[in-house]
């Protein structure tokens, strides 16, 4: 007679799945990653092979098609090297060997005779793919990559590779890709989406979470291209609050913001539209208050400003998350996309917050901002007109009307 389960054994029993089921899960990443770090070896080493015989060695101008038919025909149902497969490999090697390639790496040249008495140049082994990592972040010396490491470069495909490759010729460039689609598990179309924008000459400055949680291609780079990481807010003057520096808040920000909301919106953006301060949104019960509350046309979302004092600390993430979650379930309307948050402080660390917003999956960032006190006079003077630049849009939507 089978013996039945009570609730409580029942839990317990689940709670073992996920165990179980975590490990099994662990377990097929590494396997993977070991034969696509096993794969790429032997294609780079093949790709030195085929390289040195191609470019210098004996191999004449059909070698690569009737190596190929070779390969097929001893290796029935091989994928993968067919001739433009071997000049994919020849390209990942030529391209890379100056950073993958360490003296022991492949292992002594040797040279062997042929039937025609030439050398054939191979490796005696085809040995495990290494890195330079020092010497790539030398040559490279960009903030954005410095968290790239080689267990990016082994994580992603040899599509993914060629990809890069064949989109992009800057080494800072690749690594930037290489990073991205490794860290957020990019398929090789959404890679294609990513490279055919462009995100990394038109990414924006904030850092941000963007291309890890919003959904599709097109909308995250909208996004990164949406935010500076600085907006200068010369409309906020604390000389004139009639406070002490220690004694002024948020609160006086605010309200300075809220009076001039248009010259707000035209430093932030002109597909920038008003919503609201202090918006209330309420949950179980509990109530919380967002500062700002804008929507962006051309993101189709709402964008959620947190203003804070200072510098930047990790728990303003949280606390915008928060906002995030509850105006999502009771203020977003179901055309809209995920709404965004800003946390907008005086001073943030870059590389610090974008190492604090990776693990939230509400899509954030943080910029800074300065006063009218705190910009040189020489900047104030190289700002346009507030009341110039409305008449030049007045008189631009006014054009527009009349075209249509």
């Amino acid at each position: 007679m089978e013996q039945q389960v009570i609730p409580s054994d029942y839990t317990q029993y689940a709670e073992a799945v996920e165990i179980i089921k975590h490990a099994i899960e662990r377990c097929r990443y590494r396997s993977a990653a070991a034969v696509n770090k096993e794969t790429l070896s032997l294609y780079f080493g093949v790709g030195k092979f085929v390289s040195e015989n191609s470019r210098i060695g004996c191999w004449g101008t059909k070698a690569l098609p009737t190596i190929s038919k070779l390969l097929q025909r001893e290796l029935p149902g091989l994928h993968g090297f067919s001739e433009s497969g071997l000049k994919r490999m020849r390209s990942f090697y030529e391209e890379w060997r100056t950073f993958l390639i360490r003296p022991t790496v492949l292992g002594e040249l040797e040279n062997h005779s042929s039937e025609k008495g030439t050398a054939l140049i191979h490796p005696t082994a085809l040995g495990e793919l290494d890195i330079d990592e020092h010497l790539l972040l030398q040559l490279i010396g960009q903030p954005v990559n410095t968290e790239f490491t080689w267990d990016d470069f082994v994580k992603i495909s040899f599509s993914h590779h060629i990809e890069i490759l064949t989109r992009s010729k800057d080494i800072a460039e690749r690594l930037f890709y290489i990073h991205c689609a490794a860290q957020n598990a990019w398929s090789l179309s959404s890679l294609k989406n990513y490279l055919k924008e462009d995100i990394y000459s038109n990414r924006g400055s904030l850092p941000s979470n963007f291309l890890q949680v919003l959904p599709e291609a097109i909308y995250a780079v909208k996004a990164t291209l949406a935010f500076k990481d600085e907006y200068m807010l010369e409309m906020v003057n604390l000389e004139n609050v009639g406070e002490r520096e220690q004694d002024w808040n948020e609160k006086v920000i605010e309200n300075q913001i809220v009076t001039n909301i248009k010259q707000f919106i035209l430093r932030f953006g002109n597909d920038f539209t008003f919503i609201d301060s202090q918006h209330r949104l309420i949950v179980a019960g509990e109530e919380m208050f967002a500062d700002l509350v804008f929507f962006n046309r051309e993101l189709n979302a709402s964008v959620i400003v947190e203003l804070k004092r200072g510098k930047f600390r990790p728990n303003y993430l949280g606390q915008l998350s928060g906002y995030l979650t509850v105006y999502d379930m009771t203020d977003k309307k179901p055309h809209e996309n995920p709404s965004i948050g800003i946390v907008l402080c005086q001073d943030a660390n870059r590389q610090f917050v974008e190492i604090m917003v990776r693990d939230y999956d509400k899509p954030m960032g943080v910029a800074t901002y300065r006063t009218a006190q705190e910009m040189p006079e020489n900047l104030r003077k190289t700002l346009p007109d507030i009341d110039k630049l409305q008449n030049l849009l007045s008189e631009n939507d006014s054009k527009s009307e009349t075209i249509r």
